[in-house]
């Protein structure tokens, strides 16, 4: 699946969504918890790649953070601006996020990098590790799987992974790998979470 094919199917949905899920309210509050403890640990500026309607963004501001939310979708980045307008949001590729190498405190991918194929995925993985600095650190969400496999989602297909395999990918990538969580909700796939510290150098 291309970026420009993601972008397509997402343009299309981009207001359905975001009434569905542009308010942290929607958000399970384990998930809140969790991104609230990552956010406020951070030394510096953090990015929220794959920002959708920004509600995640705007939530890590709230904490005191300096963030910016960036999206492959016009559409949502348009939809942000209009719901959080005191929030910086701009359109980018997650395999190139347009930032200074090791210039950012932290990157938020949340599920973010569920529509990259398998075997693109080592980009994503490579600039979020150019871009944040060492001792940084890297909170990644994503369905989990006992395989990596395609599943229909409801927008476009997208991919789940095992723990143990983004775990790997992400070693390899100049992360060492701090927290795991899963969760399952019913009627939903696995929930997955890591967080990732960049490795010093």
């Amino acid at each position: 699946m291309s970026a420009e094919n993601v972008r397509t199917a997402y343009a299309a949905k981009a207001h359905e969504y975001s009434t569905r899920f542009g308010s942290i309210d929607d958000v399970h509050a384990a998930d809140q918890e969790l991104v609230r403890e990552w956010a406020q640990n951070l030394k510096g500026t953090a990015i929220d790649a794959g920002c959708g309607p920004g509600q995640w963004t705007n939530f890590i501001q709230s904490l005191g953070v300096s963030v910016e939310g960036v999206d492959l979708v016009p559409e949502f980045v348009d939809v942000a601006r209009g719901l959080y307008p005191g929030v910086a949001f701009r359109v980018g590729y997650l395999e190139k996020l347009e930032v200074p190498g090791r210039s950012v405190a932290g990157i938020l991918a949340w599920y973010s990098v569920i529509h990259t194929p398998p075997y693109e995925i080592h980009r994503v993985l490579a600039e979020f590790a150019r871009c944040i600095a060492p001792g940084g650190s890297l909170l990644l969400g994503f369905f989990e799987g006992h395989a990596i496999e395609a599943f229909p989602h409801a927008v476009t297909p997208a991919y789940q992974w095992p723990v143990d395999e983004m775990t790997r990918l992400l070693s390899n990538t100049g992360f060492t790998v701090v927290e795991k969580h899963t969760r399952v909700d019913p009627g939903t796939r696995t929930h997955a979470a890591i967080i990732a510290h960049r490795i010093e150098y």
